[in-house]
């Protein structure tokens, strides 16, 4: 349906045909924004109070006890009276019929009429489909989003876990919100310990397990050689001190790590047989990582990582830190003293006294880099919580080097996940925690052997359900908390877990497929036959769904969708001894299936944002 002959339709339903629309109003995207429209413009009238004051100031909220739209008076900043006193007086003198309004206190509350919000709500659910929620505010803008960053040849850690799973989200919330994205992974792929890995395969490497499996076989390579390493350093200072206690003189002999710290320098002068080398191990590791994201529905446009910082852009960096007098010389070592500018911020060193670059000045690189290939209007570094100084300090050298852009730079941040491990060990690899959460669903689902028997692919099945359980139990809380990760809570089909997300999705399916007919019957369903209390409740939480994605963006927070998901399902939950369908007459079961149908796309929706596979079978 055409965006003018849907809000005609959508004015005609609600009786505003005459309604002159307020210009913030989304009303293409956002049933709620209709009503805002609406009372703005009426209380405007009674209070005398400017429209473009009132209108920002309505805030919905999912929380049961909470009416469809809120109105805290003090923020209009109303003469003429107390705010209870302003409050209670336009309650009254507000026009009746389309909205309730009571005066609470200082606030006003306005709920909406049940079967007008059906007739709204519904249809616009029905015709946008997948686009439900979605809007195009950020058109035009282009956003960086940097996640993940695991380091090659070493753990993939939880704080690895994390970044993937909130920084995926966010990038497809930016998108929903009509903004351009694009997805870097940022590699730790550069350094001394790739010549220790270098070495360290030459000693234990296997070519056909490099092909297989490339970031354990390098992990495993790189914990041989580093024990190789230790053990040489524990035998020099033996053997140093045997020499010393004889009063003969001891000259070590080239150590692991001298010898890496060698090759790294070959590296970096640009060796051809030390980079073909490293390009190897590079490479391999990106297929496997690829394909590994892939099972989570992550696909990057880039792979970068500190290796294409060139060593001429960071000579040009520390060169503009120079000239704009940054920085300073301490025991050869060069750093910008930020105590200058912000006392919390410290000295940042650039480069070490042997002339070495750091991770810091690769960044700063990077940044430049990324500015001048995207042009962002944000860049986004999803990082655990314990970089905040870090990237604090660069963001501040960004901005007093003078680019203008480094104001677009944000770190988001989270805390820690605390207890990660298996009953096999501790789960280091994102593979590791994907595969022992399929085995411990397929467990949990093996349990029920009546149902376990009527899926058609119990593997394909557990697998989507436990990367569910891992998503969802990341996400429940605000991000920036710290959570305990519990395997037995987190596959569990009881209570708010990602199990139960997949179970209601399904059931939902089910009801669908249970009767015969189309989704053409049950869009253009009698919605009048919808006059049950419980159901109105629902259709309010489905009308929420684009001011949930709004405020989800607002405060970059996973969690504000994924408690609404919940609410909406045990609202659908609810209704199921209500709304029977089945055995009811035509137009009953259409009108009802209209609504489970409206229910199940939102949840739909919404599960895809957070970078789920919604099940309709389990």
């Amino acid at each position: 349906m055409a965006a003018m002959e849907q809000l005609t339709m959508n004015l005609k339903s609600l009786g505003l045909q005459d309604h002159t629309l307020r210009e913030e109003a989304d009303v293409e995207h956002n049933p709620i924004d209709l009503y805002r429209s609406y009372i703005s413009t009426e209380l405007s009238k009674i209070s005398g109070v400017d429209a473009s004051l009132i209108y920002p100031a309505l805030e919905t909220s999912i929380s049961k006890d909470s009416a469809d739209l809120n109105l805290p008076v003090p923020r209009l900043r109303a003469k003429g009276g107390k705010p209870q006193e302003l409050a209670a007086k336009w309650a009254e003198e507000f026009p009746k019929g389309l909205v309730e309004v009571a005066a609470n206190g200082i606030f006003l509350r306005f709920n909406f009429i049940g079967s007008s919000l059906t007739k709204l709500v519904l249809p616009m659910i029905w015709n946008k489909r997948q686009e439900f929620g979605r809007n195009e505010s950020g058109k035009g803008k282009v956003a960086v989003f940097d996640f993940s960053s695991p380091n090659i040849a070493k753990p993939f850690h939880a704080g690895h876990l994390r970044s993937t799973i909130i920084g995926s989200f966010l990038a497809n919330l930016h998108e929903s919100q009509g903004w351009k994205v694009h997805r870097v992974n940022y590699l730790g792929d550069w350094g001394k310990q790739f010549g220790l890995l270098a070495i360290g395969f030459e000693r234990y490497g296997n070519d056909k397990e490099l092909e297989e499996n490339p970031m354990r076989h390098l992990y495993d390579v790189y914990v041989k050689i580093n024990a190789d390493a230790t053990a040489e350093e524990e035998k020099i200072q033996q053997e140093s001190a045997e020499a010393e206690s004889k009063g003969v003189p001891y000259t070590p002999f080239t150590t692991l790590h001298g010898k890496a710290r060698e090759f790294f320098k070959h590296m970096e002068a640009g060796d051809e047989q030390s980079l073909k080398t490293w390009s190897r191990f590079r490479e391999l590791s990106i297929v496997k990582l690829k394909q590994t994201y892939e099972r989570l529905n992550i696909e990057y446009d880039e792979y970068d990582g500190e290796s294409q910082v060139s060593l001429p852009l960071m000579d040009e960096m520390i060169e503009i830190l120079k000239q704009k007098n940054l920085v300073e010389q301490d025991n050869g070592a060069l750093l910008v003293d930020l105590t200058k500018f912000d006392k919390k911020l410290g000295k940042a060193v650039v480069r070490k006294k042997d002339g070495a670059t750091l991770y810091l000045t690769r960044d700063i690189g990077t940044a430049l880099k990324r500015y001048q290939k995207y042009h962002f209007d944000k860049s986004v570094y999803v990082v655990a919580s314990q970089q905040d100084m870090y990237f604090a300090q660069l963001f501040k050298i960004l901005e007093l080097m003078g680019f203008e852009w480094a104001k677009k730079c944000v770190h988001i941040n989270y805390g820690l996940v605390q207890g990660m491990s298996t009953r096999k060990g501790k789960a280091i690899f994102l593979d590791d925690i994907m595969e022992v959460a399929k085995e411990e669903m397929h467990k949990v689902m093996q349990k029920n052997e009546e149902k376990y028997s009527q899926i058609e692919n119990p593997e394909e099945v557990a697998d989507i359900v436990g990367k569910t359980a891992i998503r969802i139990q990341d996400s429940t809380g605000k991000r920036i908390n710290n959570y305990a990760f519990d395997w037995s809570r987190m596959t569990s089909f009881e209570g708010d877990t990602g199990p139960y997300l997949q179970y209601a999705h399904s059931r939902l399916s089910s009801v669908q497929r249970n009767v015969n007919f189309t989704d053409e019957q049950m869009k253009n369903a009698d919605l009048s036959l919808i006059t049950e209390p419980d159901a109105y409740e629902l259709v309010r939480l489905l009308g929420q769904y684009p001011d949930v994605l709004k405020s989800a963006f607002r405060f970059q927070e996973t969690s504000t969708l994924v408690t609404y998901l919940f609410k909406l399902t045990h609202a659908v939950s609810k209704l199921y001894d209500i709304l029977w369908v089945k055995g009811r007459e035509e137009n009953l079961q259409l009108a009802r299936l209209a609504l489970f149908g409206a229910a199940k796309q939102v949840l739909n929706n919404g599960m895809r944002l957070l970078g789920l596979t919604p099940l309709e079978r389990m």
